[in-house]
């Protein structure tokens, strides 16, 4: 143990080992609960000395394989290293990486991509099976033996309290400075014993500011010192800035009818480029006191909280540029009552999501005319990461929005099509859709009145024309005229486009 570990329970200190010693207490075929959300608090260390003990017993005919349970997608140290030592049997709920994606896709892992709302239930349900082992990164644990929650909350509180056996991460470069700024929420119970959650503003603080595990729990301790993967950060690009200007506009016109306040209501942004379009956009906008309550903490929103256009935010987990992080770092006292950070079971809870009116603004692969959208997978069977919390949100929004460009692959093909290939979300759920050629308000909408809308104001010029004459066709010669399809020429939309060598 160094001088300066942050490991001050000295009942625990004997349980301090190196990861490949920690990594050897795995064994195979176990449920293990990782920690980390988008790149931020997840072990660093124990995965990568596992993925080496794996990769040993393959390579003597030893099968070895784990199902991994995280937060959201986590790095390149774990789910990078134990997809490529092919030890993992089962990986849930959510992922980015691309080997794994490699893996999923030829039908080398398993995948259950689920809404992030329901995995640490469906943990307590006991529908997943028994957890066997926690792996948690932690910003210190104190003499009493609670712990300070590193830079991501997700679904640790839950793989703390149902793992049979516990390994904590000790991360050093986690700074010190950011205990206070979680709100772990120990009051959930299981139905039919649940009570409503005392959440009734975005910056209410209903729990603790620390984790709990049962020290007996404890098998081991890894001291690390090691950087999150900071998310890249790029300035928008002229169609984010035009999809961005779209929202604004429609936020204005929103307030002006009397149906937005003029702080607008808690928002919730994805990840990505055009969410810290978005951001910016909001950022010199006309709008003041803004909330947020979301899952991530991106470049945008923390630009939005050092300029006082948003007064606070509450998420579980940051994803931030090198820029970002290194001005958090540098002005966290400043911070520190403006984040809030909870499991994301509070932070994606639909209850509260509807509670509090969330904006909901998400990324799309795709839409159909008639407001479905895919969100998760490319030519219908090819997953590129997951749903993620966009489900949670969207479903139970004040206001459900779907942005992305008109055109993928440089143009070659259109994002609006007359069948989605995949729905993760139905018309249903769909309230707004924009690209940067304009924004269709589908509330109040039928079928047809939706797909006219949505040709007439986010198809790009080149495939308008195509999506009109199906629509037009498919009108008069469908079976039905409520939702009217040409099966056939539907589903091989993109097939035409690939047969034409556009990809």
């Amino acid at each position: 143990m160094s001088t300066t570990s942050r490991i001050l329970n000295k009942a625990l200190q004997d349980r301090i080992m190196s990861a490949e010693q920690a990594a050897t207490l795995i064994h195979s075929g176990a449920h293990v609960g990782m920690s980390g959300f988008t790149g931020s608090g997840y072990p660093k260390s124990v995965p990568q000395a596992l993925a080496k003990h794996i990769a040993a017993s393959n390579s003597e005919g030893q099968k070895f394989k784990i199902s991994v349970w995280t937060g959201a997608s986590t790095a390149p140290e774990l789910d990078g290293a134990l997809a490529e030592a092919d030890g993992v049997e089962m990986r849930l709920p959510y992922q980015s990486d691309p080997i794994c994606r490699k893996r999923i896709n030829a039908g080398q892992m398993e995948y259950l991509d689920i809404h992030l709302s329901h995995v640490a239930q469906f943990v307590w349900f006991g529908f997943l099976g028994k957890l066997d082992m926690a792996v948690v990164e932690v910003a210190g644990i104190l003499e009493d033996g609670r712990l300070i929650p590193s830079s991501s909350v997700g679904n640790n509180k839950t793989w703390l309290d149902q793992a049979d056996k516990v390994i904590l991460e000790v991360n050093s470069w986690q700074s010190p400075r950011l205990e206070g700024m979680h709100d772990i929420y120990y009051g959930t119970a299981l139905p039919p014993h649940r009570q409503p959650i005392p959440l009734v503003h975005p910056d209410d603080r209903i729990g603790d500011p620390y984790l709990h595990c049962d020290p007996d729990k404890i098998i081991a301790i890894v001291e690390t010192n090691a950087p999150d993967r900071n998310s890249p950060f790029s300035p928008p690009d002229l169609n984010s800035q035009l999809i961005a200007g779209h929202i604004l506009e429609f936020f204005e016109h929103e307030v002006k009818k009397g149906r937005l306040p003029k702080n607008l209501l808690p928002l919730q942004s994805g990840v990505g480029n055009i969410a810290n379009a978005v951001m910016a956009g909001l950022n010199t906008g006309p709008f003041d006191n803004l909330t947020a309550y979301t899952e991530v903490l991106q470049d945008g929103m923390l630009d939005m909280l050092r300029s006082g256009k948003l007064s606070m935010a509450s998420a579980t987990a940051f994803s931030l540029s090198d820029a970002g992080l290194e001005e958090f770092s540098k002005n966290i006292e400043y911070y520190r009552d403006k984040i809030v950070l909870r499991p994301q079971e509070i932070s994606n809870h639909p209850e509260i999501i509807r509670r509090l009116g969330v904006i909901a603004m998400n990324g799309i692969i795709e839409a159909d005319i008639y407001g479905n959208v895919n969100s998760t997978h490319v030519m219908g069977s090819s997953i590129m990461n997951g749903i993620g919390g966009s489900g949670d949100f969207a479903r139970n929004a004040y206001i459900s929005i779907f942005m992305t460009p008109s055109q993928a692959k440089n143009g070659q093909i259109s994002s609006i099509v007359p069948m989605a290939s995949h729905v993760d979300h139905t018309e249903h759920d769909v309230q707004v859709l924009v690209t940067e050629q304009g924004l269709a308000d589908l509330r109040g909408l039928s079928p047809n009145q939706r797909a006219k809308v949505i040709i007439e104001n986010c198809a790009h010029p080149d495939f308008k024309p195509a999506l009109l004459d199906y629509h037009k066709r498919a009108h008069e010669q469908s079976y039905g005229k409520h939702t009217p399809h040409i099966l056939e020429e539907a589903l091989s939309w993109h097939q035409r486009f690939l047969a034409k060598g556009h990809m």
